[in-house]
C-alpha cells in the first residue's frame, strides 16, 4: 500500500506534494515562491500538519546533504525559515524540533558554507518569541558546536573569520533564546559558561594579537567590516548585561581562569580590556585572595586591572560592599609584608619553597596602594570618610602590652604595616574635600592619627604630617608652600583665603591644643630632615589660611616662638642643623603670618629681624638652611637678642591692634598626655612618672587650712584674667615632674619611690591604730617618747580584771 502511494504522486499526502512543489528542477532557480505561498497557507490553515511538514523537510534535507545536493539544502532551509516566521501556533514546538534537527545536521557538516547557513537559520529562530513554552528542548549541542566554531583554525583566513563570526552569532542566539525563559535549560550553569565565555575571550585575544601586526591598507577596510573582536565584545556585554546578581559568579569565573591559563595577568593589557568590558565584580577580589601565594608580578597584574576598572566601577556596578573591597586589599598588603619578612609564601623556607623576590613584593605593594587610591577617588565624600576611618582602625599602635615583632631584615612587622597603611591613607585623603572639618577629622580618627605623629620612625611621622595637610588643604594652596622661604610680598603666591566658618571655629576650639602639641613635639625630633620641616611649615601655613581666627593666630605665634626657644635653649641637645632649621622655620612662618594679619608694626618687627639675620646670621634663614648643601655655622651658642623674634615686642604691637596681648605674653608650654607617652619608646621612668604625678596631686602632706577668701568683683575679674596663666603654670609643673623622672638616675628614682612607700606605710599604721583600738580607758597610762605622759588605749584582751568571788 505504502509502496503504491510512494510511486503514485496523486496518492501522496497533500503536505508532501506541497513540500515537493517548492523545489524546482534546477536548484539554481531558487525557491518556487508561488508554491511556497501555498505551503504557508496550508500550514496556517491546518496547524496540526506543521510537525509532519517539518519532519518531511528534515528528511529531504538530510538526504540532500548526504548526496551533496547543496542547492536543495539551501532551498529547504529557506522554506523552514519562512514557515517559522509565519507560524506561531501551539504546534510550533514539534516543528521546532525538526528545525533544530536540520540545523544540527548542517552544523555537523565539514562544509563552511553549510555551517554558516545553519547558524544564520538558528539566529533567525532565536529572535522569534514563542507563544508557548518548551519543557524538553535542549541546546547543549549548539553551545558546544558554536564554541567549537569560535575556535576555527581553517587555512583560509577569510573563511576562518566567517566561521568564527558565525560561532559568535550562534552563541549570542543561544543566550537570547534561553536567558529569559525559566523553563529552558539554565544557560548560566558552569558547564555552559565554561564554553561560551572562553570562546568570546579567545576571539578578543586573537584579534588583538592580529591587530598588533600592521595590516596592509588594502586589507584594513575589509577587516573593519568583518571583525570578530567587535562582535565578541558586543556579545560579552550583552551576556553580562543579562546576568542577575546570583549568576554573575558563573560568568566571571571563566574569565579569571582564562587569564590564568594563558598567563595574561603580567602583560595586563588584555586583562584590563576584559574588565573594562565586564566592569569589576566581587569575583576579581576573591580571585586575588585565591592567588595570594602566586608570584608578586601576577598579583600586581590583578591589582592593576582592578585599579583600571575602578574608573568605570564608580556607580551602578555589581560588586561587594565598599569596606569589604578595601578590607581585601589591606589583607593583601599584610600578606605581602609577611612574605617579605619570612622570605617565602609558606612562612618558612624549606626545600621546594618558592623564594620571595623583595623588589617584586614592593612593586605589588605599590600597586595595591595605587588601587586603593583609585577606588577611593570614585567614592562620594561620606563613603570616603568611612574608608578613612576603616583604614585608620587597622593601623597598629604601640603599647606596653604588645611588644613589636622583628623580622628577617631587622624591620618589624608592625612598622612595615604602619607605613603601608599610612601610605594608603595618604592616597585616600588626596583630593578629599569637606566643608566641615569636624566630619573630615572626627575625634576618634584624629586621636589615632596624632598618636603616630610622635613615633620615633621619621618616615611614619612624615606620612602623618602629609595626611593632615591633605585634609586641611581645601583650596589647593598646598603646593604654594612646598618651598620654605621669606618672601617680601606673599601676594605672588596668589593664595585662596576664605573666612573661617563657624564649624571650623568649633573644630579648633576642640582640637587646637592637640594639634599645637603635636606640631611642637614634632619640631623637637632629632631625626627630622628637610622634608619634615617643609611639611611642618606647610601645616602651619594651611592652618593659618583655612582654620584661623584671631585666637588661633595668637596661639600659632606663641607656638612658633616656643619652637624658637627650643632651638635657643637646646635642652634636647639637637644637632646644629636641626637648631638652624627651627630658627629658619620660625622666620618663614612669622614672615607669612605677619603679612596675613596686615599689622604694620608686626610686619616691621619681623622684617627687621630677617634683615639682621641676612647680614649677621644667614644660617638662621630658610634660604641658607633648606637647600641641597646647607650653609651652617659651627656654634649657635650666645645668639644675640637682635637675631630673635621677641615675644614682648610682638605682644605689644599685636595688642595695640586688638589681639589678646595677655595671652601673647604667656609662653607656650605643651600639655603632655598618656597618649603622647604611649606613642614613644617605653621606659621605667615614664611609667613611674605617671604614678608619681597622681601621688603628688593627691598627697595629704602639708595640708593646711586656708581661710576662706571673700568673693568680690575684683576677685572674679582676677580669676578670669589669671586662668590662662594658672593653666600654663600647671602644665609647666607637670612637665617638670615628667622630665625629672625621665632624666634622673635610677637610684634617685628608686630612693624617691621608697620614701613614698615608707610615708604610705606610716599613714596606714596610723589609720589602723585609730580603727582597731577602743577609746582611751583609765586602765593605765603610757609615757610618750618625749617624757610627756599620754593617755593611750589598751586592748580589751590586755586589761586585768579582779578575780570573781565564788560562794
Amino acid at each position: 500500500m505504502y509502496g503504491v502511494c510512494g510511486c503514485c504522486g496523486a496518492l501522496r499526502p497533500r503536505y508532501k506534494r506541497l513540500v515537493d512543489n517548492i523545489f524546482p528542477e534546477d536548484p539554481e532557480d531558487g525557491l518556487v515562491k508561488t508554491n511556497m505561498e501555498k505551503l504557508t497557507f496550508y500550514a496556517l490553515s491546518a496547524p496540526e500538519k506543521l510537525d509532519r511538514i517539518g519532519a518531511y523537510l528534515s528528511e529531504r534535507l538530510i538526504r540532500d546533504v548526504g548526496r551533496h545536493r547543496y542547492g536543495y539544502v539551501c532551498i529547504a532551509m529557506e522554506a523552514l525559515d519562512q514557515l517559522l516566521m509565519a507560524c506561531h501556533c501551539q504546534s510550533i514546538n514539534l516543528f521546532v524540533e525538526s528545525f533544530l534537527k536540520m540545523v544540527a545536521k548542517l552544523l555537523e557538516s565539514e562544509k563552511p558554507n553549510l555551517q554558516i547557513l545553519g547558524t544564520n537559520s538558528f539566529v533567525k529562530f532565536a529572535n522569534i518569541e514563542e507563544d508557548t513554552p518548551s519543557y524538553h528542548r535542549s541546546y547543549d549541542f549548539f553551545v558546544s558546536r558554536f564554541s567549537e566554531m569560535c575556535h576555527s583554525s581553517h587555512e583560509d583566513l577569510e573563511i576562518k573569520t566567517k566561521i568564527r563570526m558565525s560561532g559568535i552569532k550562534g552563541l549570542q542566539g543561544v543566550v537570547r533564546k534561553t536567558v529569559n525563559d525559566e523553563l529552558q535549560a539554565n544557560i548560566w550553569d558552569p558547564q555552559h559558561m565554561d564554553k561560551i565565555v572562553p570562546s568570546l575571550l579567545f576571539n578578543l585575544q586573537h584579534v588583538e594579537e592580529a591587530e598588533s601586526r600592521s595590516p596592509s591598507p588594502l586589507q584594513a577596510p575589509e577587516k573593519e567590516k568583518e571583525n570578530p573582536a567587535e562582535l565578541a565584545e558586543r556579545c560579552l556585554r550583552e551576556l553580562l548585561g543579562r546576568a542577575a546578581f546570583g549568576n554573575i559568579k558563573n560568568a566571571i569565573k571563566p574569565v579569571l581562569i582564562h587569564l590564568d591559563n594563558h598567563s595574561l595577568w603580567e602583560p595586563k593589557v588584555f586583562a584590563i580590556r576584559c574588565f573594562k568590558i565586564i566592569m569589576y565584580s566581587i569575583q576579581l577580589l576573591s580571585h586575588l585572595d585565591a592567588n595570594s601565594r602566586s608570584a608578586a608580578t601576577v598579583r600586581a597584574g590583578i591589582v592593576e586591572v582592578l585599579s583600571e576598572a575602578a574608573v568605570i566601577a564608580a556607580t551602578g556596578s555589581v560588586g561587594p560592599t565598599v569596606l569589604e573591597m578595601f578590607n581585601t586589599l589591606l589583607r593583601q598588603l599584610r600578606l605581602s609584608i609577611d612574605y617579605v619578612l619570612t622570605g617565602s609564601y609558606d612562612g618558612a623556607i624549606s626545600l621546594g619553597t618558592k623564594i620571595i623576590k623583595e623588589h617584586e613584593e614592593r612593586m605589588f605593594q605599590e600597586a595595591v596602594i595605587k588601587t586603593i587610591g583609585s577606588f577611593a577617588s570614585t567614592l562620594p565624600t561620606y563613603q570616603r570618610s568611612e574608608v578613612i576611618l576603616f583604614i585608620m582602625s587597622k593601623v597598629p599602635l604601640p603599647s606596653l602590652h604588645h611588644p613589636m615583632e622583628t623580622g628577617r631584615t631587622g624591620e618589624n612587622r608592625n612598622r612595615l604595616t604602619q607605613i603601608m597603611l599610612l601610605k594608603s591613607l595618604l592616597q585616600v585623603s588626596t583630593g578629599f574635600q569637606s566643608n566641615n572639618m569636624m566630619s573630615a577629622l572626627p575625634s576618634n580618627f584624629l586621636d589615632r592619627l596624632l598618636s603616630t605623629a610622635l613615633m620615633e620612625d621619621a618616615e611614619i611621622r612624615l606620612f602623618v604630617l602629609e595626611i593632615l595637610i591633605s585634609f586641611i588643604d581645601r583650596h589647593g594652596n598646598r603646593h604654594k608652600f612646598s618651598t620654605i622661604s621669606t618672601l617680601s610680598d606673599i601676594s605672588v603666591l596668589k593664595l585662596k583665603v576664605d573666612k573661617c566658618s563657624r564649624q571650623d571655629t568649633i573644630f579648633m576650639k576642640k582640637h587646637s591644643q592637640q594639634l599645637y602639641r603635636h606640631i611642637y613635639l614634632s619640631c623637637k625630633e632629632e631625626t627630622n630632615i628637610h622634608k619634615h620641616y617643609e611639611a611642618l611649615y606647610g601645616l602651619l601655613a594651611l592652618i593659618s589660611i583655612e582654620l584661623a581666627n584671631e585666637e588661633v593666630v595668637v596661639d600659632l605665634i606663641r607656638l612658633v616662638l616656643a619652637v624658637q626657644d627650643v632651638a635657643q635653649v637646646n635642652e634636647e641637645n639637637l644637632p646644629v642643623y636641626n637648631r638652624c632649621a627651627l630658627y629658619a622655620l620660625g622666620a618663614a612662618y612669622l614672615n607669612l603670618i605677619s603679612q596675613l594679619t596686615t599689622v604694620p608694626a608686626f610686619c616691621q618687627h619681623i622684617h627687621e629681624v630677617i634683615e639682621t639675620r641676612k647680614k649677621e646670621a644667614p644660617y638662621m634663614l630658610p634660604e641658607d638652611v633648606f637647600v641641597e648643601r646647607p650653609r651652617l655655622t659651627h656654634n649657635l651658642d650666645g645668639v644675640v637678642i637682635e637675631l630673635l623674634f621677641r615675644q614682648s615686642k610682638i605682644s605689644e604691637v599685636l595688642g595695640g591692634s586688638g589681639y589678646n596681648a595677655d595671652r601673647l605674653c604667656v609662653p607656650y608650654i605643651p600639655q603632655l598626655t598618656d597618649e603622647d607617652r604611649l606613642s614613644k619608646r617605653k621606659s621605667i621612668g615614664e611609667t613611674i612618672s605617671l604614678q608619681v604625678e597622681v601621688e603628688s596631686r593627691n598627697s595629704p602632706e602639708k595640708e593646711e587650712r586656708v581661710p576662706a577668701e571673700e568673693i568680690t568683683y575684683e576677685t572674679l575679674k582676677k580669676a578670669i584674667v589669671d586662668s590662662v596663666a594658672v593653666e600654663e603654670q600647671e602644665r609647666e609643673r607637670r612637665r617638670q615632674v615628667v622630665e625629672k623622672f625621665q632624666k634622673a638616675p635610677f637610684e634617685e628614682i628608686a630612693a624617691h619611690c621608697g620614701a613614698r612607700a615608707s610615708l604610705l606605710q606610716s599613714k596606714l599604721n596610723q589609720i589602723f591604730e585609730i580603727t582597731i583600738r577602743p577609746p582611751p580607758s583609765p586602765s593605765g597610762t603610757i609615757t610618750a617618747a618625749y617624757g610627756q605622759p599620754q593617755n593611750h588605749s589598751i586592748p580589751v584582751y590586755e586589761m586585768k580584771f579582779p578575780d570573781l568571788c565564788v560562794y
